[in-house]
């Protein structure tokens, strides 16, 4: 399928929205030294801030990342930059980021400007301005990392990023994988969406894929396109006749192995742990999913 098809797809068949069901329905240019991910879980904090608050695109972030008793857990840990989908916004995925944070990520969450739930004046098509936005708070995660007193100050690895997002925010994922992006930008997670034109460009990057395989609002060949267009070691997580996120509430049948194979990309492709990359197959061999890689091009 190509670029603007993928384009038409993205404005005119998102039209019921793409929030999950339970919820409104300097970089580095190596590769990850290897290193094994936290074992356990961390306590989980969570802050808010908003960058640009008097700018035409102010943008209202939560953060949650590991925790100990005295605030944030001692040591470095990669970003995930998390992309929620059309007439949704940050708190409504809580049931996943809240979980990769336990696992040793901070996770960072925008809430965009036009496409977030509430927003004044909401248009689909400002997807196609959300990975500049992404990439802005990127950058401002940077100079909280050496901001003298901010409390993540020092605990931010911005040498190993991830994008990952739902639906809307799963093209938006796809969308700053283009044409120069930094190295440091390590791997994506595309959750019930697809690429924007000029995706998958640059530095090839491993990126998975999750969809539902009757996803009435994202069709799983949208997905599949995105998959075949993936530059860098790719993979694709089927959920066997399920719809466009019901798979991401916990306590549904699809909610673990989602977890699980998500969890493991991040620490394969976060930390360099390859314990974790080698047990991605049999995190998702359940009777409702599907599982399948395939090699860069």
């Amino acid at each position: 399928m190509g670029a603007g098809r993928l384009m038409a797809v993205l404005v005119t068949a998102l039209l019921t929205g793409c929030a999950p069901a339970t919820a409104v329905a300097g970089g580095a240019t190596g590769p990850v030294s290897a290193r094994r991910a936290p074992e356990g879980s961390y306590a989980v904090g969570v802050r808010t801030l908003t960058l640009d608050p008097r700018s035409a695109r102010p943008l209202p972030v939560t953060i949650w990342y590991p925790a100990s008793p005295d605030g944030v857990a001692a040591g470095r840990f990669p970003v995930v930059v998390y992309s929620h989908g059309l007439g949704s916004r940050p708190d409504l995925h809580a049931g996943l980021t809240t979980r990769w944070a336990a696992a040793g990520f901070v996770v960072a969450a925008p809430a965009y400007p036009h496409t977030r739930q509430g927003a004044a004046h909401f248009t689909r098509a400002d997807v196609r301005n959300q990975p500049a936005d992404a990439w802005r708070l990127i950058r401002r995660l940077g100079r909280l990392d050496t901001e003298r007193g901010d409390p993540l100050a020092g605990h931010l690895d911005l040498t190993s990023i991830a994008a990952a997002g739902h639906s809307a925010g799963g093209f938006t994922s796809s969308g700053m994988f283009s044409e120069g992006h930094p190295a440091r930008l390590r791997s994506g997670i595309v959750i019930a969406g697809g690429g924007l034109p000029g995706s998958f460009a640059g530095p090839a990057a491993p990126v998975l894929f999750v969809h539902g395989t009757a996803d009435p609002v994202v069709p799983v060949t949208v997905g599949r396109a995105a998959y075949a267009r993936a530059r860098g070691p790719a993979a694709f997580l089927s959920l066997l006749g399920q719809d466009h996120g019901a798979y991401l509430t916990p306590g549904h049948p699809g909610f673990a192995p989602v977890l699980a194979t998500t969890t493991d990309f991040l620490r394969w492709t976060l930390y360099g742990d390859h314990a974790a990359g080698a047990r991605l197959p049999a995190d998702a061999r359940t009777p409702m999913t599907r599982y399948e890689s395939q090699q860069a091009h």
